[in-house]
């Protein structure tokens, strides 16, 4: 395999019979999505009529089910959804997505889609081609029964449009404003009316036709604030604007010169220290406002007068949304993306949480479905993935990129960006153990099978080598694997605990005998039939067939092989979960870039053939000596010896030309899949930084980078799939 030019080689384990490039009867089904997109977005919490809550997070939309914290979820969408609506039936949702690329670099167009949340079956889509950069606010129509929607873009004139929702047709569009737009609603009681708001501006349109005109709310003797954040209607039909300043603001309508109507500020009310981000009318009439740097939830009478309030926890950050639940309950969503519920007397709890930035490290507990995951956040989160909720959560001294447990359970490795590594008891969070071996950052942590070592793989280009001691409470340093000409990225111990395989930045297999004192084992051809405790290397004979065609190395993030050593799980750089069956060793021919050489075979070092059987006997153990003539004839190792072809074509998986055109039979030039086949799951928003099954390999864990989002898919066996 040819990365930026590179080529990687890899040996073919003996007694390798044909390999069958098959989709695995396993699939993956979601099963819960951990967090939620609040320290972006607003009014995107809205209690159902099924008495679900409906919020998004990444490309899924969530629809949470309280007590029994059930979770169903729309999939639908392409790239991160940005906005949600819900109809005034409760029933139907709107939704609006960002723009974004494919993985061939293709614009994807944002979109609306209209879809029950009964069936969660797509009633419309909204918009295909019409909407630039990505959808940003939408609304329904309420006084004509949410016969129409009005969407507001991301373009630079932040064009709003008013749509059929019934035929999806456009009726109105016009050019916004070019400052940003933060929220749309039409006039509950007149659909032709239309307010919008957002940085230093009230716009209240009026619609008649295919014309939308708009008149500027007139800010007159009160400062002007640098963003209007939210509105609502109150319940005489009065307009309540909460702004930056920490004020609410009551609009009014009178009479202008020449008998034009004018949008003036009626009354002033000082609400919040900082920004107002939240308002919300509560059926009695009574009004919620939410702060931002104070963090407080107020309850206004109808006419203003404070009636209660009370703070939020520093912990779960200022709050962005307030929906009213059953009864005296509310529910908050929060600028640390959490989701609270309670009242206004007896406080609030969580019931969503998720991390606020970056995630990379994952760790699978050894034996009971919990996992635990770290990030640019600097927490590090215990998640029970029965209970589908946080144990714990613990902040972090720096960034956290790795984690793994000791087999034993009670143990658990972090890799810092800092070069630091902590060891801490997951049952009482205490630190054990720490240490720090330069200052460049962690990439792996692995404790071996047994539990006597932890290897950490650093960007400085070692992995350092640790014995453990009294169940993973004392350790000591035992050596430093020294070869790589790059920076660490994965490594697997050998199920005897014994060597070590490991990759680095530059896309090199390495192969190290740590019992026997950290050496690097230069014959890399005798540990082609070594087994792994676990398969989470991206390069090896054993994946190669996950790369796709023209990959530049940075295509995959992660890989993980199930424990029942049937499927390979991938995370790539496009959004995409992936299951392929295991060994996913894909045999290609051709003469194009991006082929893999794989040396090795059967017992007397011959050649593995294309269809399992062996070619010529080039006996030299070490590629290089096979591949090494003066004249090479195997192009990106060096050279080789010109072997005869017999009638079947070697199982020397070449590229760039690896055989000479007198050599190459016209039946071996068949153009190659791009990858060996998967199934492909979207719903990540970015890309998926690392994927790891838990225990029992009943469920597969995915971290979606920058979307923040913790994916906990089910895995379905062949005969449920």
């Amino acid at each position: 395999m040819f990365l930026r030019g590179r080529p990687i080689t890899m040996y073919v384990p003996s007694g390798l019979g044909p390999l069958r490039a098959e989709l695995p009867p396993e699939r993956l089904q979601l099963d819960w999505v951990y967090g939620y997109r609040g320290r972006d977005s607003r009014s995107n919490l809205h209690v159902l009529g099924s008495g679900e809550l409906v919020y998004f997070i990444a490309c899924v939309v969530v629809l949470l089910q309280l007590p029994a914290r059930r979770q169903r979820h729309y999939l639908r969408h392409s790239d991160c959804v940005r906005c949600l609506a819900v109809h005034p039936d409760r029933l139907r949702v709107a939704t609006g997505q960002a723009a974004g690329v494919d993985k061939d670099g293709k614009p994807l167009q944002p979109i609306v889609y209209i879809w029950d949340s009964a069936t969660l079956q797509t009633l419309q889509q909204i918009g295909l081609g019409s909407f630039e950069r990505g959808v940003g606010s939408l609304a329904f129509s309420t006084a004509d029964q949410g016969a129409f929607l009005c969407v507001v873009d991301d373009s630079n004139e932040h064009m709003m449009s008013v749509w059929d929702c019934a035929r999806g047709t456009k009726q109105a569009e016009v050019k916004s404003t070019n400052e940003s737009v933060l929220t749309v609603e039409f006039n509950p009681r007149d659909s032709s009316s239309i307010v919008s708001s957002g940085k230093s501006h009230v716009f209240f349109w009026s619609w008649s036709g295919g014309a939308l005109t708009k008149k500027h709310g007139i800010f007159g003797k009160y400062k002007k604030p640098k963003f209007i954040q939210c509105f609502i209607f109150d319940a005489a039909g009065a307009l309540l604007t909460g702004d930056s300043e920490g004020n609410i603001l009551t609009w009014t309508r009178t009479p202008g010169k020449g008998g034009k109507e004018m949008y003036q500020i009626g009354q002033q009310t000082r609400a919040h220290e900082g920004s107002v981000f939240a308002l919300c009318r509560r059926r009695d009439g009574t009004v919620l406002s939410g702060g931002g740097k104070d963090r407080r939830v107020l309850s206004w009478s109808p006419t203003l007068e404070l009636l209660h309030e009370v703070e939020l926890p520093e912990s779960f950050g200022a709050v962005r949304t307030i929906a009213e639940g059953p009864g005296e309950e509310l529910l908050v969503g929060t600028t640390r993306n959490a989701l609270l519920r309670g009242t206004l007397g007896s406080g609030f709890t969580p019931i969503v949480q998720g991390h606020t930035d970056e995630v990379w490290g994952l760790a699978t507990h050894p034996n009971c479905c919990r996992f635990l995951t770290c990030g640019h956040d600097r927490q590090l989160c215990l998640w029970d993935g029965r209970e589908h909720a946080l144990a714990w959560s613990l902040a972090l001294e720096d960034t956290g990129l790795c984690a793994d447990f000791h087999p034993g359970g009670h143990v658990v490795a972090v890799g810092l960006l800092s070069g630091r590594w902590l060891v801490l008891d997951t049952g009482t969070r205490q630190l054990l153990a720490g240490g720090s071996d330069g200052n460049e950052q962690l990439s792996v942590v692995r404790f071996s099978p047994d539990g006597t070592f932890l290897a950490i793989g650093s960007h400085d280009n070692f992995i350092y080598i640790y014995s453990v001691a009294e169940g993973g409470r004392k350790f000591s340093r035992f050596g430093r694997c020294t070869g790589h000409s790059s920076f660490i990225t994965h490594l697997d111990w050998s199920k005897d605990g014994r060597f070590i395989m490991s990759n680095s930045g530059d896309y090199e297999i390495l192969y190290w005998d740590v019992a026997g004192g950290c050496k690097l084992l230069r014959n890399r051809f005798e540990s082609r039939d070594r087994e792994w405790a676990s398969y989470t290397c991206v390069l090896g004979f054993h994946v190669f067939g996950v790369w796709p065609d023209g990959s530049d190395g940075t295509d995959i993030n992660s890989l993980c092989r199930s424990h029942h050593e049937r499927v390979v799980a991938v995370a790539d750089d496009f959004c995409k979960v992936h299951l392929f069956q295991y060994p996913c060793a894909r045999p290609k021919v051709g003469t194009g870039h991006g082929g893999l050489w794989v040396a090795g075979g059967g017992p007397d070092h011959k050649l593995l053939g294309s269809g399992g059987s062996h070619t010529p006997n080039l006996r030299a153990p070490n590629p290089l000596s096979v591949l090494g003539s003066p004249t090479p004839q195997f192009r990106g190792m060096g050279g080789g010896v010109r072997p005869q072809f017999r009638g079947v074509l070697p199982s020397l998986i070449g590229g760039g030309g690896c055989w000479g055109g007198d050599h190459v039979t016209p039946q071996s030039r068949v153009a190659p899949p791009s990858q060996a086949p998967s199934h492909v799951y979207g719903g990540h928003g970015s890309h998926v930084t690392n994927v790891r099954f838990t225990h029992d390999d009943g469920h597969l864990v995915s971290l979606g980078g920058k979307d923040t989002s913790v994916f906990q898919w089910r895995v379905l066996p062949g005969d449920s799939a």
